[in-house]
C-alpha cells in the first residue's frame, strides 16, 4: 500500500524547489523515514525510467542478466529476434524466482514446479494444470516492463505505457555526444556493494561541486577546483541534468600525473577536454566523465537508509586493447579509489547526522547548483504522486 503523507509535509518540500539562493535542503525525514521511502516508490520508482545495466551485457540471443530495483527481482534478456525484453523474475504460480545471476538460455524454467517461460516472458509450459478450472496460459506470463536503450544503457519502466525517455534527455545527450557511450567499451561491474545510507545522499554527493576542493583537497583533485563549477539550466520535467567542472589543464584525469593516461574518447571537443562532465538520469544513473574514462554509478535503493551500488567503467573503443592498458588503468583506479573512500566516509556520517533531532534544513552555496536541480526534479514528482494518491494523515 502507498505510504500516507500529509498535505503539510508535501507543502513543506516547496522551499527546497525554489531558486538556489533562497532554497533549503529537503527535510531529514526524506532520507530516513520508512513511510517516505514507501511513498517514494510510488512517486519515482514505479513511474520513472530506471537504469538496469548496459546493452553490452547481453550481446547474443538468449543472453540475460538479473537485477533488483526497490526489491523487485527483474530479468533483462535478448530474445531470439534480437530484441531486449525486461520482465519480472517472479514465477506466476507460487512466486519462486525463475532466474538468478546471468547467462545464456533458451527460456526460463522455475526450479520449484517447472513452469517454463520464453525469453519474452510468455508461459510456455505448466505441468499438470489440465484439471485446473479456467486456467489460461496467456494470462500467466511473467509481468513485462517497458524497455528503452539510451547511450548503451538499458532502462526499464514498470509502467508499460510510460512516455519515451530519450526526448526528455535531449540536452544531456547533446552535451555528452562526443563520448559516443553507445560504442564505449568496459567490463561488467563487480557485484553491487550494499551501502548503509539513503540513495539520495549518494546521488547528491556525486553531484556536489562544493565539497570537491575541500574534502578532496590535495594533488589528486586540486586540478578540478570547485570555483569552476557550472550548472546548465534544466526543467523539472526533464529526465536528467548536468554539471560541468572546468579543469586547470586539458585532459585532466584522476591519477598521480593529473592527466589522461588512457586513449582519449575521439569525438570530444576542446571544450569537452577542458572540463569534467557529470551527467545524471535520476533516480538510478549518474555519470562522471573525463577525457579518457567514464565512471557510471547505478543506484538501487533497498530501504529508506540503504541502497545497492554498481560502479562501472567505460573507455574509448579499442582502448582496452592498447599496450599496457591494465597498468595505466590501475593508476586511475588507485587515485579514484582514494577519492571515493573519502566520499563513502562522509556519506555514512551524513546519514547518521540525518537521524539526529538537530538535523537542519540547511542553506546552499552557489557551488551546489546541481542539488537545486535535483530538488526541483524530485519535488515535481513528489507533488504529482501526492495528487495521484490523495492526501492522507502521515508524516507531520
Amino acid at each position: 500500500m502507498p505510504a500516507r503523507l500529509s498535505d503539510s509535509f508535501i507543502e513543506s518540500l516547496s522551499s527546497s524547489a525554489v531558486d538556489l539562493a533562497e532554497a533549503v535542503t529537503l527535510p531529514p525525514a526524506c532520507y530516513t523515514s520508512r513511510d517516505f521511502y514507501e511513498f517514494e516508490k510510488e512517486a519515482l520508482y514505479y513511474a520513472e525510467w530506471l537504469c538496469a545495466g548496459r546493452e553490452s551485457w547481453i550481446p547474443e540471443r538468449g543472453d540475460y542478466f538479473t537485477t533488483r530495483i526497490i526489491g523487485e527481482p527483474i530479468i533483462v534478456a535478448r530474445n531470439q529476434a534480437g530484441e531486449i525484453k525486461a520482465m519480472s523474475a517472479v514465477c506466476q504460480h507460487r512466486a519462486m524466482l525463475v532466474a538468478e545471476g546471468s547467462g545464456n538460455a533458451r527460456g526460463f524454467l522455475c526450479p520449484y514446479h517447472h513452469w517454463s517461460y520464453s525469453l519474452d516472458g510468455a508461459l510456455v509450459g505448466a505441468p499438470a494444470m489440465n484439471k485446473t478450472c479456467d486456467f489460461d496460459r496467456k494470462a500467466n506470463g511473467l509481468p513485462a516492463f517497458a524497455v528503452e536503450v539510451w547511450n548503451g544503457f538499458v532502462f526499464i519502466n514498470f509502467d508499460k505505457h510510460a512516455a519515451p525517455l530519450a526526448p526528455r534527455l535531449a540536452k544531456v545527450a547533446e552535451a555528452i555526444a562526443g563520448y559516443d557511450l553507445a560504442s564505449a567499451e568496459g567490463p561488467r561491474p563487480e557485484p553491487a556493494a550494499k551501502l548503509p545510507w539513503n540513495w539520495k545522499v549518494m546521488f547528491e554527493n556525486n553531484n556536489d561541486g562544493y565539497h570537491a576542493s575541500r574534502l578532496h583537497q590535495g594533488p589528486l583533485h586540486d586540478f578540478v577546483p570547485s570555483g569552476r563549477a557550472e550548472f546548465p539550466p534544466s526543467e523539472p520535467e526533464d529526465a536528467g541534468f548536468l554539471r560541468f567542472n572546468g579543469t586547470l589543464h586539458p585532459d585532466a584525469s584522476f591519477n598521480a600525473t593529473q592527466r589522461a593516461v588512457l586513449p582519449v574518447f575521439p569525438g570530444l571537443t576542446d571544450a569537452d577536454r577542458s572540463r569534467m562532465t557529470f551527467a545524471n538520469v535520476p533516480p538510478s544513473l549518474s555519470l562522471v566523465m573525463m577525457s579518457d574514462m567514464v565512471i557510471y554509478l547505478i543506484l538501487r535503493p533497498d530501504g529508506p537508509e540503504s541502497h545497492e551500488l554498481e560502479t562501472g567503467f567505460l573507455f574509448a573503443p579499442g582502448a582496452m586493447r592498447a599496450p599496457n592498458f591494465d597498468n595505466l588503468l590501475d593508476m586511475n583506479i588507485a587515485a579514484s579509489g582514494k577519492i571515493i573512500a573519502q566520499d563513502m566516509h562522509v556519506d555514512a556520517l551524513v546519514q547518521e547526522g540525518l537521524r539526529s533531532r538537530f538535523a537542519p534544513r540547511g542553506r546552499y552555496s552557489w557551488q551546489e547548483g546541481a542539488q537545486g536541480q535535483f530538488n526541483k526534479w524530485l519535488v515535481h514528482r513528489y507533488r504529482a504522486a501526492h495528487q495521484r494518491l490523495g492526501a492522507q494523515d502521515g508524516i507531520a
